[in-house]
């Protein structure tokens, strides 16, 4: 996990320290003074006393950059795509194909690929969260989320375009910083006292007569028919004992000397699907070197590069698309012929290709198959000066796991089984001014039976989305925006002073 720098706790002080350099970017600010929590590190002790000016400074590390409302933003970059974008999201979708079920196993899903408009609200809960845990306390920095995603399509017959509702989620963000040592106290130990003042059993078995035993006892004497049991701050240095007996009481001061908890992860993500899934995801900010906030722009491959299963939706379970890490499709040339024939056993042996032919025929390819290059592609026009990166996932190779619950009927046929996240909060300068974007990258993992052999398939559905604040966007973008997402009527849109005046309309919000 990640931590900031700290002044003392002591009652009046500033409790947190914060950039002071005015010319620092947003991010700048938001990152400076974070560094790995080592085992060696200053341990803050707690106490009753501060708990407001904890709770007044709660710490939202990298997530602080978040709050407000985020829309989609369209750039169209790439001028080798015949099909000019719509919209600043994509998603694929694997599905079982009507009428299959995993008896029959007829090898057969369907396939789609849309555009789509979001909006995404992040709001800082006021005071952070308290887990309290005994000799650790972990103060959570929590920033509610709630998204809404509408598709873009054209209708054939019809100039306009189509938007229908396709993902609602709610959920919450944990930036998991702040760990103090809660030692016990005098007066804590008087309130939550649980024992008798006097053990009958202690005096009978071990001949201890004091009260509130808050130390363990050792039994000094070898001779196991006449026992001898002292206290342990009584036991001299180098004396042989041969029992402990623990203590039931705590006395002041124990847990300080710990052990102190380290969180895996900074960073928690739990979200609720209307499909019938709940999500947990773990994960962090990813550095470059030591570098947390990364100068200029992230890095997306190009040509055979960009053959990479983790990001296809072509899932190495799905035969291939009779491609392979030696031999790739190069995504950034048009799609090879064979997607446009008609296949059949000699042109396709083995039926790798027909099962994924649709992907790579789709009029969105290559952005079909590899959705992230979209992102790639707005960025290709940008000036970004730096980044902070954010990996998540419900599945971590090592350490503390995240998990995904489900329905009966989701858990019965299409099981939702794993959610990996990438997050780019990225500082862009446009006509001398900076602009705060979003991009991510959510890759869901569904698993239905396919084939022949009645092997289970990993089929990915994928989403890619860039996002800036409502007054960031370009004016066409921004109608259609307020139109479907702030109730603004069409005809009282069009000029900033118009959108203020219309009812549910954020902006200069956020």
């Amino acid at each position: 996990m990640l931590k900031r720098k700290k002044e003392s706790l002591e009652k009046g002080s500033e409790l947190l320290r914060k950039s002071s350099g005015e010319n620092q970017g947003t991010l700048a600010q938001v990152m400076d003074g974070y560094s790995k929590l080592l085992i060696d590190d200053p341990v803050l002790p707690f106490k009753e006393e501060n708990l407001q000016d904890i709770a007044n400074n709660v710490d939202y590390g990298v997530l602080a950059a978040l709050d407000g409302t985020w829309v989609s933003y369209n750039a169209n970059y790439n001028q080798n795509i015949g099909k000019p974008s719509l919209a600043g999201g994509i998603h694929t979708t694997i599905m079982p194909s009507p009428g299959t079920n995993s008896g029959t196993i007829p090898g057969k899903f369907s396939f789609d690929c849309e555009e789509y408009i979001e909006k995404l609200t992040f709001s800082l809960v006021a005071g952070g969260v308290r887990n309290r845990g005994g000799a650790s306390e972990l103060f959570c920095g929590a920033v509610k989320y709630e998204q809404t995603i509408k598709s873009v399509n054209k209708e054939e017959g019809k100039p306009g375009l189509q938007y229908a509702g396709i993902h609602e989620e709610n959920g919450m963000y944990l930036w998991l910083s702040d760990v103090y040592n809660h030692a016990a106290t005098k007066e804590s130990i008087e309130k939550d006292r649980g024992i008798h003042a006097f053990s009958d059993e202690d005096f009978k078995n071990y001949g201890y007569t004091g009260e509130y035993r808050d130390e363990p006892l050792v039994q000094i004497s070898a001779d196991e028919n006449h026992k001898k049991y002292i206290l342990l701050s009584e036991l001299q240095p180098g004396q042989e004992y041969y029992e402990i007996i623990p203590a039931q009481e705590l006395k002041p001061g124990d847990g300080i000397k710990g052990p102190y908890f380290i969180p895996d992860y900074s960073i928690s993500r739990s979200g609720v699907i209307p499909h019938g899934s709940t999500i947990t995801l773990l994960g962090d900010i990813a550095p470059d070197g030591n570098n947390y906030l990364i100068n200029g722009s992230p890095k997306f491959p190009y040509g055979n590069a960009a053959w990479q299963t983790d990001h296809l939706a072509i899932s190495q379970t799905m035969g291939g698309a009779g491609a392979s890490p030696t031999h790739p499709i190069d995504l950034d040339q048009p799609a090879p012929a064979w997607v446009h024939e008609k296949l059949n056993d000699h042109n396709d042996k083995g039926s790798n290709k027909i099962y994924t032919q649709r992907i790579l025929a789709n009029d969105l390819y290559p952005y079909s198959v590899r959705p992230d290059l979209r992102l790639r592609d707005t960025l290709s026009g940008q000036n970004v000066v730096n980044y902070v990166l954010v990996q998540m996932s419900s599945k971590m190779k090592t350490g503390a796991q995240g998990g995904i619950l489900n329905v009966p009927f989701v858990n019965r046929f299409v099981p939702t089984v794993e959610v990996d996240f990438r997050l780019w909060i990225e500082t862009v300068i446009e006509d001398g001014k900076e602009i705060l974007q979003l991009q991510y990258e959510q890759i869901v993992f569904f698993e239905f039976d396919f084939g022949n052999d009645g092997g289970t398939t990993s089929w990915p559905h994928i989403q890619v989305n860039t996002l800036r604040k409502l007054q960031d966007i370009p004016e066409d973008q921004r109608r259609v925006i307020e139109e479907q997402f702030f109730d603004c009527k069409p005809a009282t849109i069009g000029t900033v002073e118009t959108a203020n005046a219309a009812s549910g309309c954020p902006y200069h919000k956020g």
